[in-house]
């Protein structure tokens, strides 16, 4: 596997991605029901959201905190993210929710931020370097 020493930029784009993805994530998860109301979602969706933010911020946490990390953990990251913003874009155009216009907004953002990190972390993975063993 390939091993590397992350780059300033990488650790950063992982801990901001990790501390908006656990803020988002017990904001779902804790306050759910008065977010339905808000944006048109179900309940259940954002709770379920919110609840696999969680671990998921963690994870990143952890791994922006290594001094070496391997480089298909981050390139899943950076997966991960993108799949996350397709599947947003998918739940809007779906029709399996009626979200109100602050659902709407709510969505494509959280999904534009969710592709800017993966994006830094990208940039990131391209300024580190091959750790040598």
């Amino acid at each position: 596997m390939s091993t590397i020493h992350p780059s300033p930029f990488l650790r950063q784009a992982l801990l901001a991605d990790a501390t908006t993805s656990a803020a988002c994530g017990l904001l779902m998860l804790l306050a759910s029901s008065p977010l339905s109301g808000i944006l048109g979602l179900p309940e259940a969706l954002l709770r379920l959201s919110g609840a696999a933010l969680l671990p998921y911020a963690a994870l990143i946490a952890y791994l922006g905190l290594r001094e070496q990390m391997l480089r298909p953990i981050v390139w899943a990251v950076v997966i991960g993210n993108v799949i996350w913003a397709a599947d947003s874009a998918l739940l809007l155009v779906s029709g399996w929710v009626e979200p109100t216009r602050a659902g709407y907004a709510f969505v494509i953002a959280q999904a534009l931020v969710v592709l800017m990190y993966a994006e830094l972390q990208v940039i990131g993975l391209r300024r580190s370097t091959v750790a040598t063993a």
